[in-house]
């Protein structure tokens, strides 16, 4: 596989890994190796970063869309995430609110969608 969806497959940020893991294929053992015996840069990239666009925005509790509106366009470190969460701008406040709302409306619709489900699988009364 290519090195971008290895990368991805690992939840890192490609950018950040040495140039021998950049440069070549990956195959699907090589990927399970890194898995099950992450070497010391692995394991140093997933404790401290730089992390992708994806993981900043889990661990700010924000959308990946939130990041952009923000202009945060490089993937950021742990330093960087805990300096935002320690502190967090405006627009961190404010698109934590918008992500709760969109969450909290996602799990509306897919409470209603399961009543519906229930009450369209109820057998009909015969009278």
């Amino acid at each position: 596989m290519k090195p971008l969806t290895a990368a991805n497959k690992l939840g890192i940020y490609l950018p950040a890994t040495p140039p021998e893991f950049r440069a070549a294929p990956i195959s699907r053992a090589q990927l399970e190796q890194l898995r099950a015996d992450p070497p010391e840069w692995l394991r140093e990239l997933r404790r401290s970063g730089p992390f992708p666009r994806e993981a900043v925005a889990r661990k700010l509790g924000i959308s990946n869309s939130g990041l952009a509106r923000a202009g945060v366009a490089d993937a950021l470190t742990a330093d960087e995430i805990s300096a935002l969460l320690a502190d967090p701008p405006e627009w961190l406040l404010r698109e934590r609110d918008s992500y709760a709302e969109v969450q909290r409306e996602q799990e509306r619709v897919r409470t209603k969608q399961a009543e519906r489900r229930t009450s369209s699988n109820r057998p009909a009364k015969n009278y």
